[in-house]
């Protein structure tokens, strides 16, 4: 009998609820839709893996890490590269040499450029919580068929930035947590079927794909992406399209979630 793995990333409130810090529009009916195929399909679900983007408030890709020449904190959604910071117009408060390698790595990798979000997800926060529709039906289902669920936090390292699940864009030298976690790759490589949903498209969702890509190929055909149950960030969805279309050619499926069967 095949066994089918849910895998869903980061439905946080800070991402899926209107009031949070960080809201992706359109999230809160990619959760609904999630829920829907919990409760529909749950006693064919065997595992149920969910992420939880997990952040200090000073990180370094939150403002309060980083000032301006005149000692102004930076505002969110600024970008900043590596020159900027050379040339004194962004300053770390924090690991200036450490941040400079850092922009220059994450630059030279052609990763995401170095964007500076608001604060989100904060350690212990409400807005680091699963968003309340999810949580209902993670718990309705592990009531029925008495499998627990496996959360997975990233992100709780304040000197890198964590989009994937499975590494962070710049590993950290000494830091486990900010290295390739095969531990859940392996885990997922026991499943015939895994469905991928969660926010956003655009950063996180697609980040994971792209690292599947990399480190896991062999897992492409197990993959089905639910399509209609993540949303990008609005105006950067454009970046994650290469990684989707690449995805389907390495065998990856694209399925909405009123059409799963298990």
């Amino acid at each position: 009998m095949e066994k089918t793995a849910l895998l869903i990333i980061d439905a946080q409130f800070d991402f899926c609820d209107p009031k949070g810090s960080l809201y992706v529009p359109g999230a809160e009916e990619d959760v609904r839709r999630i829920a829907q195929l919990i409760a529909l399909e749950g006693k064919n679900i065997d595992a149920i893996f969910v992420t939880l983007d997990t952040h200090k408030v000073l990180d370094i890709a939150h403002p309060l890490f980083w000032e301006d020449r005149n000692g102004n904190t930076v505002a969110p959604f600024t970008l900043i590269t590596s020159q900027a910071v050379k040339d004194g117009k962004w300053i770390p408060r924090f690991h200036k040499e450490y941040v400079v390698k850092y922009l220059e790595t994450l630059e030279s990798e052609g990763e995401f450029k170095h964007f500076i979000w608001p604060e989100h997800c904060l350690i212990g926060s409400r807005g680091n919580a699963l968003d309340d529709t999810i949580m209902s039906a993670i718990l309705a289902w592990t009531h029925s068929t008495g499998r627990e669920y496996r959360a997975i936090s990233k992100g709780t390292n304040p000197l890198t930035e964590h989009f994937g699940i499975f590494r962070a864009q710049v590993p950290v030298e000494n830091a486990p947590e900010t290295e390739l976690d095969r531990n859940l790759l392996n885990e997922l490589a026991g499943f015939d079927r895994i469905l991928v949903a969660g926010e956003a498209r655009s950063h996180c969702v697609a980040t994971s794909i792209s690292q599947l890509m990399k480190y896991a190929p062999e897992l492409a055909p197990k993959i089905k992406i639910l399509s209609d149950c993540m949303s990008d960030v609005t105006n950067w969805g454009h970046l994650a399209d290469a990684i989707f279309e690449k995805a389907g050619e390495m065998g990856m499926t694209f399925v909405k979630a009123n059409h799963i069967k298990l």
